[in-house]
């Protein structure tokens, strides 16, 4: 009878229903929003003919909303839907174009913007039920993109036969959102990361802001940059004083217009203050610690579990690539836009699968790809957007068998304009802070490394032989960047009884000797 729905989404349709079948839902990614949608249509239908309208902002995801879409009818009719799904179902965009006639259309946005307005409105003059389904809505409030919706002002008299939903993990606020909901409808529920991870829908999850050092070289490149950048700013705020209000992104939309500025002084100013911002950018993104601090944490984290690397630049990809081929032979994947769709169809079938337990991605993977095992993953240099550093955490916290908990490693160069770092709502979940030395290759992680060097203090106050306390340092090394040694003590204990191998046996015993240290060190307080 298909998956049974979480409460939230039960909840949210009923609002959806409520609202006339028109709204925007914000779910944080991995928690059911496809489910969400193709129920609401389900139901919506109630045995007459519903067409439905898909648009995504990508071919990855068309095809994801493909398989999705057969799997959920299949399981609501049985398998002798799957030939007529089939013909249903048509396809725009990424080299594919089904009829626009089929009951079922999944457009890619560029397909989307200069044909279906004229579609949807000629269904409805026909006197057809429309469902537009935006995922990923957050996409479609600007440029180009609006052209989907030219054909609302044309419907007021067949307003009962069209509905919408839009999805995203980050609704846009102010312009951009009022936007949205004038076309798609408002806001109707939100269910964020707090929610989820309480109400088990993604994983628990932990975690870890690494801070990175400059080289000396690198900084100083940075601090000129700020000071030029400064000047410029002054002298546009002479001008323009709102700048000063303004968030990041509405600053660099005024300096894009100004930049343009019938007076050539503030127009090259502006233009001199972006070329700067994107060189510091650049300078920040790409900085020697990411490359190193990725390397050896990889090392360090369990060799059985699948790691998400993700990147903003492919150069920085491919020269991580390069590196952690030569620790893992065949290992490791890549996952961005100059592989080829081919390519990165394979890559990412190959790390389903197993075949390779590393894949570094882009920003090509961050909306819609669904790798549901993978539960570590490293932001290789981050971003400033708070949308994609949820979506990247989404990418890692889907529930699977065998999967208790997931952890996000972000990679930050202190005192930058990187250096502030976002928080999600912290309920049951932990967040850890650690820094990378690029000259020792090693971490620090406070509480952690003060409970580490009592034991070993108290090992060599006992005379352990030279032999067992190099191998202690080996597992506390490991455990560092782990927060095993936070594990109740029962767990602990029964990973030493299954432990294989000698090596992952004294690891846990040292994880164990910890944990008793700092339950006895809680309990003091």
């Amino acid at each position: 009878m298909g998956k049974e729905l979480y409460r939230w989404q039960e909840e949210c349709l009923e609002k959806w229903f409520e609202n006339g079948g028109r709204g925007m839902v914000q779910a944080v990614t991995g928690s059911g929003k496809t489910l969400l949608a193709l129920t609401a249509a389900y139901r919506l239908a109630e045995g007459t003919k519903l067409r439905i309208k898909i648009v995504v902002p990508t071919g990855a995801l068309m095809r994801q909303w493909e398989s999705a879409l057969k799997d959920f009818f299949i399981s609501k009719e049985g398998e002798q839907m799957a030939g007529d799904l089939n013909r249903e179902i048509g396809l725009r965009g990424a080299g594919c174009r089904s009829s626009p006639e089929c009951r079922y259309m999944i457009y890619v946005i560029n397909s989307a913007r200069y044909e279906l307005a004229r579609q949807i409105l000629s269904e409805l003059r026909r006197g057809e039920r429309i469902l537009l389904i935006a995922d990923e809505c957050h996409h479609y409030e600007s440029g180009q993109n609006r052209l989907i919706f030219e054909f609302l002002p044309y419907i007021d008299q067949y307003r009962e036969k069209f509905f919408s939903l839009g999805l995203s993990a980050t609704l846009p606020s102010g312009q951009a959102g009022r936007y949205l909901a004038s076309v798609l409808g408002r806001k109707i529920y939100t269910y964020g990361m707090a929610e989820a991870s309480e109400g088990h829908t993604v994983c628990k999850y932990d975690i870890y802001h690494i801070r990175l050092p400059f080289k000396r070289q690198e900084r100083k490149e940075y601090e000129e940059l700020s000071e030029r950048m400064t000047f410029l700013f002054v002298r546009l705020l002479k001008v323009h004083p709102s700048l000063r209000m303004m968030d990041q992104k509405e600053r660099f939309e005024m300096l894009r217009r100004l930049s343009g500025d019938k007076d050539r002084k503030v127009a090259e100013t502006a233009s001199m203050y972006m070329n700067l911002a994107y060189k510091r950018k650049s300078l920040v993104c790409l900085a020697s610690a990411r490359i190193s601090c990725a390397a050896v944490l990889t090392e360090r984290l369990p060799s059985l579990e699948k790691i998400l690397i993700f990147g903003e630049r492919i150069r920085q990809a491919d020269e991580l690539y390069r590196l952690l081929q030569e620790k893992f032979p065949g290992k490791v994947g890549r996952y961005h836009s100059r592989m080829g769709q081919q390519a990165n169809k394979n890559a990412l079938e190959r790390f389903r699968t197993g075949e390779i337990r590393i894949l570094i991605a882009c920003k090509a993977i961050d909306e819609g790809i669904d790798v549901p095992d993978a539960a570590l993953g490293i932001i290789l240099s981050g971003t400033a957007a708070k949308r994609q550093r949820l979506q990247r955490l989404g990418r890692i916290l889907r529930i699977s068998e065998g999967k208790n908990r997931a952890a996000l490693y972000y990679l930050h160069i202190e005192e930058t304009s990187e250096d502030v770092c976002y928080l999600p709502e912290d309920r049951g979940n932990r967040i850890f802070e650690l820094e990378y030395s690029l000259d020792r290759q090693e971490f620090s992680n406070p509480v952690y490394d003060r409970l580490a060097a009592e034991l070993l203090e108290n090992m060599r106050d006992m005379g352990t032989e030279q032999e067992k306390i190099r191998e202690a340092v080996r597992c506390l090394r490991l455990g560092k960047v782990r927060s095993d040694w936070l594990t109740e003590q029962e767990n602990i204990e029964e990973k030493i009884k299954t432990a294989r191998y000698a090596s992952d046996r004294n690891y846990w015993v040292c994880m164990k000797k910890l944990c008793i240290a700092h339950e006895r060190i809680l309990h003091s307080r």
